[in-house]
Protein backbone atom coordinates (compact mmCIF):
# COMPACT_ATOMS: atom_id res chain seq x y z
CA UNK A 1 0.00 0.00 0.00
CA UNK A 2 2.77 2.46 0.92
CA UNK A 3 4.64 1.65 -2.33
CA UNK A 4 1.47 2.45 -4.28
CA UNK A 5 1.08 5.74 -2.36
CA UNK A 6 4.71 6.66 -3.06
CA UNK A 7 4.30 5.82 -6.77
CA UNK A 8 1.16 7.97 -6.91
CA UNK A 9 3.02 10.79 -5.20
CA UNK A 10 5.93 10.62 -7.65
CA UNK A 11 3.49 10.69 -10.57
CA UNK A 12 1.75 13.71 -9.03
CA UNK A 13 5.03 15.57 -8.52
CA UNK A 14 6.14 14.91 -12.08
CA UNK A 15 2.80 16.16 -13.41
CA UNK A 16 2.74 19.23 -11.14
CA UNK A 17 6.37 20.24 -11.62
CA UNK A 18 7.46 19.76 -15.24
CA UNK A 19 11.16 19.58 -15.96
CA UNK A 20 10.98 22.83 -17.93
CA UNK A 21 11.93 24.51 -14.65
CA UNK A 22 15.49 23.43 -15.42
CA UNK A 23 15.65 26.20 -17.98
CA UNK A 24 14.77 28.69 -15.24
CA UNK A 25 17.83 27.72 -13.19
CA UNK A 26 20.72 27.63 -15.66
CA UNK A 27 23.49 27.95 -13.05
CA UNK A 28 22.81 24.58 -11.46
CA UNK A 29 23.72 21.38 -13.29
CA UNK A 30 21.33 18.46 -12.65
CA UNK A 31 22.59 15.24 -11.14
CA UNK A 32 23.09 12.51 -13.72
CA UNK A 33 22.72 9.59 -11.32
CA UNK A 34 19.70 8.34 -9.37
CA UNK A 35 19.59 9.22 -5.70
CA UNK A 36 18.18 6.87 -3.07
CA UNK A 37 17.43 8.06 0.44
CA UNK A 38 16.32 5.31 2.86
CA UNK A 39 13.18 5.76 4.96
CA UNK A 40 13.84 7.99 7.95
CA UNK A 41 17.22 9.13 6.59
CA UNK A 42 18.45 12.56 5.57
CA UNK A 43 20.12 12.98 2.17
CA UNK A 44 23.19 14.49 3.85
CA UNK A 45 22.98 12.25 6.93
CA UNK A 46 22.33 15.26 9.21
CA UNK A 47 19.94 15.71 12.11
CA UNK A 48 17.73 18.71 11.44
CA UNK A 49 14.98 20.50 13.31
CA UNK A 50 12.81 23.13 11.66
CA UNK A 51 10.18 24.70 13.87
CA UNK A 52 8.19 21.96 15.61
CA UNK A 53 9.42 19.31 13.17
CA UNK A 54 12.36 17.02 12.85
CA UNK A 55 13.29 17.28 9.19
CA UNK A 56 15.01 15.13 6.62
CA UNK A 57 16.06 16.37 3.20
CA UNK A 58 15.10 13.92 0.46
CA UNK A 59 16.06 15.72 -2.81
CA UNK A 60 18.64 18.50 -2.75
CA UNK A 61 18.37 21.52 -5.02
CA UNK A 62 21.58 20.71 -6.92
CA UNK A 63 20.42 17.15 -7.66
CA UNK A 64 17.53 18.39 -9.78
CA UNK A 65 19.39 21.24 -11.45
CA UNK A 66 17.36 23.64 -9.30
CA UNK A 67 14.00 22.25 -10.40
CA UNK A 68 13.02 20.64 -7.09
CA UNK A 69 13.76 20.57 -3.35
CA UNK A 70 12.00 17.93 -1.22
CA UNK A 71 11.98 17.48 2.55
CA UNK A 72 10.03 15.40 5.03
CA UNK A 73 8.73 16.94 8.25
CA UNK A 74 8.02 14.60 11.20
CA UNK A 75 5.73 16.04 13.84
CA UNK A 76 4.68 15.06 17.35
CA UNK A 77 3.63 18.52 18.57
CA UNK A 78 0.61 20.40 17.20
CA UNK A 79 1.30 23.53 15.18
CA UNK A 80 3.12 24.85 12.17
CA UNK A 81 4.80 27.87 10.56
CA UNK A 82 3.32 31.37 10.27
CA UNK A 83 1.25 32.31 7.23
CA UNK A 84 3.55 33.27 4.38
CA UNK A 85 3.92 33.15 0.61
CA UNK A 86 6.64 32.27 -1.86
CA UNK A 87 7.30 34.59 -4.78
CA UNK A 88 9.14 32.11 -7.00
CA UNK A 89 8.14 28.58 -5.96
CA UNK A 90 5.07 26.39 -5.89
CA UNK A 91 4.82 24.23 -2.77
CA UNK A 92 3.29 20.76 -2.67
CA UNK A 93 2.15 19.29 0.66
CA UNK A 94 1.66 15.50 0.83
CA UNK A 95 0.52 13.86 4.07
CA UNK A 96 2.32 10.57 4.65
CA UNK A 97 1.07 9.99 8.23
CA UNK A 98 -1.17 11.82 10.65
CA UNK A 99 -3.51 14.72 10.04
CA UNK A 100 -2.71 18.25 8.96
CA UNK A 101 -4.71 21.42 8.47
CA UNK A 102 -3.65 23.53 5.51
CA UNK A 103 -4.91 26.91 4.37
CA UNK A 104 -4.09 28.17 0.89
CA UNK A 105 -5.60 31.56 0.15
CA UNK A 106 -9.12 31.47 1.56
CA UNK A 107 -9.50 27.68 1.34
CA UNK A 108 -8.99 25.33 4.28
CA UNK A 109 -8.09 21.65 3.82
CA UNK A 110 -7.97 18.75 6.29
CA UNK A 111 -5.25 16.39 5.06
CA UNK A 112 -5.19 12.73 5.99
CA UNK A 113 -2.55 10.21 4.86
CA UNK A 114 -2.38 10.13 1.07
CA UNK A 115 -3.93 13.59 0.61
CA UNK A 116 -2.02 16.44 -0.99
CA UNK A 117 -2.53 20.11 -1.77
CA UNK A 118 -0.62 22.38 -4.13
CA UNK A 119 0.15 25.85 -2.79
CA UNK A 120 0.79 28.05 -5.85
CA UNK A 121 3.42 30.80 -5.66
CA UNK A 122 2.16 34.25 -4.62
CA UNK A 123 -0.75 32.72 -2.65
CA UNK A 124 -0.58 33.04 1.17
CA UNK A 125 -0.59 29.72 2.98
CA UNK A 126 0.04 28.05 6.33
CA UNK A 127 -0.12 24.49 7.62
CA UNK A 128 -0.31 22.88 11.03
CA UNK A 129 0.03 19.36 12.38
CA UNK A 130 -3.32 18.58 14.02
CA UNK A 131 -1.91 16.00 16.46
CA UNK A 132 -3.33 12.76 17.76
CA UNK A 133 -0.41 10.58 16.61
CA UNK A 134 2.88 10.92 14.76
CA UNK A 135 2.66 13.05 11.64
CA UNK A 136 4.79 13.06 8.52
CA UNK A 137 4.43 15.66 5.79
CA UNK A 138 6.41 15.61 2.54
CA UNK A 139 6.98 19.14 1.24
CA UNK A 140 8.26 19.88 -2.27
CA UNK A 141 9.30 23.22 -3.73
CA UNK A 142 9.44 23.75 -7.50
CA UNK A 143 11.51 25.34 -8.71
CA UNK A 144 13.69 24.93 -5.64
CA UNK A 145 14.89 28.51 -5.65
CA UNK A 146 16.50 29.46 -2.35
CA UNK A 147 14.41 27.21 -0.10
CA UNK A 148 17.14 24.72 0.81
CA UNK A 149 19.51 27.64 1.53
CA UNK A 150 16.81 29.28 3.71
CA UNK A 151 16.41 26.19 5.87
CA UNK A 152 20.19 25.76 6.13
CA UNK A 153 20.69 29.42 7.11
CA UNK A 154 18.24 29.15 10.03
CA UNK A 155 20.93 27.65 12.24
CA UNK A 156 23.38 30.45 11.41
CA UNK A 157 20.72 33.00 12.41
CA UNK A 158 20.30 31.40 15.83
CA UNK A 159 16.74 30.20 15.25
CA UNK A 160 16.36 27.53 17.87
CA UNK A 161 14.74 24.12 17.39
CA UNK A 162 11.07 24.29 18.31
CA UNK A 163 10.62 27.77 16.83
CA UNK A 164 9.68 29.10 13.42
CA UNK A 165 11.17 32.33 12.16
CA UNK A 166 9.08 35.48 12.28
CA UNK A 167 11.87 37.64 10.88
CA UNK A 168 10.22 39.21 7.83
CA UNK A 169 13.50 40.57 6.40
CA UNK A 170 15.17 37.14 6.66
CA UNK A 171 12.23 35.55 4.85
CA UNK A 172 12.29 38.26 2.17
CA UNK A 173 15.99 37.53 1.48
CA UNK A 174 14.90 34.03 0.43
CA UNK A 175 11.92 34.96 -1.76
CA UNK A 176 9.12 34.81 0.83
CA UNK A 177 6.83 37.23 2.60
CA UNK A 178 5.63 36.86 6.17
CA UNK A 179 1.86 37.45 6.05
CA UNK A 180 0.55 36.58 9.51
CA UNK A 181 0.48 34.25 12.51
CA UNK A 182 0.36 30.45 12.45
CA UNK A 183 -2.97 28.63 12.11
CA UNK A 184 -5.07 28.36 15.23
CA UNK A 185 -6.22 24.79 15.84
CA UNK A 186 -9.58 24.23 17.47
Amino acid sequence: MKDMQRRSFVQLVLAAFPLTTLAQTPNVAPNTKPVRVPAGADREEKKRSIGLSSTTYKVLTQESGGALFVMEQSNQTKGGPPRHLHHDADELFYSLEGEYILEVGSERFHLKPGDCVLGPREIPHAWAFAGGSLGKLLISFAPAGKMEAFFNERENRGIKPGAYTTDASFMREYGMELIGPPLVLE
